[in-house]
């Protein structure tokens, strides 16, 4: 039996450059070796592409490909570059398509597409450096609901991200977040319990199924699920989340709703808050990490399932004609 053969991008010319490099590891231990032979692509920090530890170009790696597991995170894997970059060589891939993808890494482009169909976003508002940036912020802190989420527009995995309790603090929290990104948002802080969402298309007979909703609890000395909390191991993620049913159902029909009008493929994992004034919808991330730690994995192991499984059903819907 031949073997197909998938090229797993890791690594990228980004700040989730350690990440996805676990990621693509994971990718390439647990995909089922009967059925695929794993070639590991790393990307450098600078965006050269090696095979065996040679650089490469893009074309070279990817000759005698039958398919691509983009284990990418963040700027240049999630928001649309390497999908165009496949889509120009006719590679199948997984995840979401080029324009998807880079409407889905916006984050004020994503908000705007949840608030299209309905959904409760957090008050936003957008900003660029500019000779009037100071008077903006004085005006943001006197006008705008306190505390606010001071986040670069286009950065995955909580990067450049603070919570910001008073003006000195909004300010380090732009200027944190200008590291990172031409544009920053900034949004009012919703208290109240957090709770992240996967979801995967035609797995057990439903086109799109929805994981158990995790809720994510940080560490005492951390304000949000920031990086460190993140990786570090110290936030409790509860799987499945203790929500009531309803609250599950509004959670998981979310997440379905969000996947569907964005128009995202294959899988996908959102973020909301639960506040007395009913759940907000925060972002969407449209290649989840896989790492041993990450989120989706463990939601996936909550269902019976498994790691590999999951791969080998990515896979298949990369490679399935009807999804282009």
């Amino acid at each position: 039996m031949t073997r197909t053969k998938v090229g797993v991008l890791r690594g990228g010319p980004n700040t989730e450059f350690e990440v996805s490099l676990e990621t693509g590891k994971s990718v390439l231990e647990n995909m089922p070796s009967d059925r695929y032979e794993g070639l590991d692509i790393f990307i450098d920090r600078e965006g050269e592409w090696h095979v065996r530890g040679k650089p490469v170009k893009p074309v070279d790696a990817l000759r005698g490909v039958d398919v691509v597991f983009n284990a990418m995170h963040g700027p240049y894997g999630e928001d649309g570059i390497v999908q165009k970059l496949l889509d120009k060589f006719n590679i199948p891939y997984n995840g979401s398509g080029a324009l998807a993808s880079a409407v889905s890494m916006n984050k004020l482009l994503a908000k705007q597409r949840a608030e299209a169909i309905g959904m409760q976003t957090p008050q936003y508002v957008i900003l660029e450096v500019s000779p009037n940036l100071e008077q903006t912020l004085s005006d943001i802190f006197r006008t705008f609901p306190q505390p606010t989420v001071v986040k670069p527009i286009s950065c995955g995995s909580s990067v450049g991200v603070t919570i910001a309790h008073g003006y000195k603090n909004l300010i380090q929290g732009v200027e944190r977040a200008f590291e990172h990104c031409p544009k920053v948002i900034v949004e009012e802080y919703i208290p109240g319990r957090e709770a992240t969402v996967g979801v995967i298309e035609d797995f057990r007979d439903q086109e799109i199924y929805a994981l158990p909703p995790i809720e994510i609890i940080p560490p005492t000395n951390k304000d949000f699920f920031d990086y460190d909390a993140k990786y570090g191991g110290e936030s409790q993620e509860i799987c499945p989340g203790n929500f009531d049913k309803e609250v599950t159902g509004q959670l998981e029909n979310l997440a379905r709703e969000i996947h569907k009008h964005l128009d995202l493929r294959h899988y996908s994992r959102s973020d909301f808050r639960i506040s007395p004034k009913g759940i907000y919808f925060l972002e969407v991330n449209t290649l989840p990490g896989l790492t041993e730690g990450s989120l989706l994995p463990k939601a996936v192991s909550a269902v019976g399932s498994s790691q590999s499984e999951f791969i080998d059903h990515v896979i298949s819907l990369a490679l399935t004609p009807t999804r282009t």
